[in-house]
């Protein structure tokens, strides 16, 4: 028997930081991930989570914690599909820590995706978008970072970790034309910075408190602003640009939703679903094929700029298919 702590906080302080130079975002959440399962494993086994083995995260009680997840946590098929893939990652690392475990490793690799239905994007339209950028006050401290960091948010179509984890060496001094995001999987890419972003990073700049902190955006503390602090941020700019543009206020706008309106604005601009990808840092193309599903009148738009070459319809004299003969003679 082994217990389950000790390969455990193996595989979250050495094998994701060291082995596969997984961010700090990615082990958190593979941390939240296995505080949930080993109290929920503890509970239905009758024992403390630190007298837990890792027999006793066998497919039944893993199946059970990922209905549990749904069910009474109110998370999602996508959560629970996360989750159940940090649960394989674990696996996967006690196949050659623990060979003895390799029977109950291959069952719960089998353990199903769960499908759902695929939820249309949500994403804001220009004046919305608009709105929300000009809702910061910029005649505050707090506004002037506020209205850099959904500029720049739009501009590069950051997701919320990129953002707050950008670092004043991530922008190039003093022209403020470019910016490079670290995102998922240690990918790095290089964009431009639009003038009105320029702009408002440079007016953030020139007021940004002289602390030790590197972050580029920093809380009333002078350390570097959380994803939930920006959220909360957010909420209060939809609020207010729901003022000018009452449209917003019917939309659930996450920080996630200002990279959708980025990326169709690219998709807009370039009608090229692959610079879409390349912008926002997707590893695969099929990620950045939801920005197809969007109203179909923009997608005609974008494709009734495209013609199709006049091809004639072609023969092939004097070539015989034995197939086509022997179906005519039937």
């Amino acid at each position: 028997m082994t217990r389950l702590a000790t390969p455990l906080a193996a595989f979250l302080r050495e094998h994701l930081p060291r082995d596969r130079g997984a961010s700090r975002h990615t082990v958190e959440s593979y941390v939240t991930c296995f505080r949930l399962l080993a109290n929920f494993a503890a509970d239905r086994h009758g024992i403390r989570p630190c007298r837990l083995e890792v027999d006793h995260l066998d497919v039944d009680t893993i199946l059970a914690f990922l209905d549990h997840l749904e069910a009474e946590r109110g998370n999602g098929v996508g959560t629970r599909n996360v989750r159940l893939a940090a649960i394989k990652s674990f696996f996967k690392f006690i196949e050659f820590r623990h060979p003895h475990h390799l029977e109950l490793a291959a069952r719960v690799h089998a353990i199903p995706q769960k499908k759902g239905d695929v939820p249309a994007l949500r994403h804001l339209g220009r004046d919305e978008v608009k709105a929300l950028l000009k809702a910061p006050d910029a005649a505050t401290r707090s506004g002037t970072r506020d209205r850099a960091m959904l500029c720049l948010a739009y501009n590069a179509g950051l997701r919320v970790s990129e953002l707050v984890g950008l670092g004043l060496d991530d922008v190039r001094m003093p022209q403020l034309d470019e910016v490079r995001i670290t995102g998922k999987g240690r990918r790095t890419r290089v964009l431009p910075l639009w003038k009105e972003t320029a702009s408002a990073l440079g007016a953030w700049l020139a007021i940004r408190p002289e602390v030790p902190d590197r972050h580029m955006f920093l809380n009333t503390s002078g350390r570097g602003l959380t994803r939930r602090g920006f959220a909360k941020r957010l909420a209060l700019h939809v609020a207010t640009a729901a003022r000018t543009e009452p449209s917003i206020a019917r939309r659930q706008v996450t920080p996630h939703v200002l990279r959708h309106a980025c990326a169709l604005t690219i998709l807009e601009a370039t009608s090229d679903i692959r610079k879409v990808s390349l912008w926002l840092g997707h590893q695969s193309l099929q990620t950045t094929e939801m920005y197809l599903r969007t109203d179909p009148a923009e997608k005609l738009d974008m494709l009734s700029e495209w013609r199709s070459p006049g091809l004639g319809k072609g023969r092939f004299a004097g070539v015989k298919d034995e197939l086509m003969e022997m179906l005519s003679n039937v």
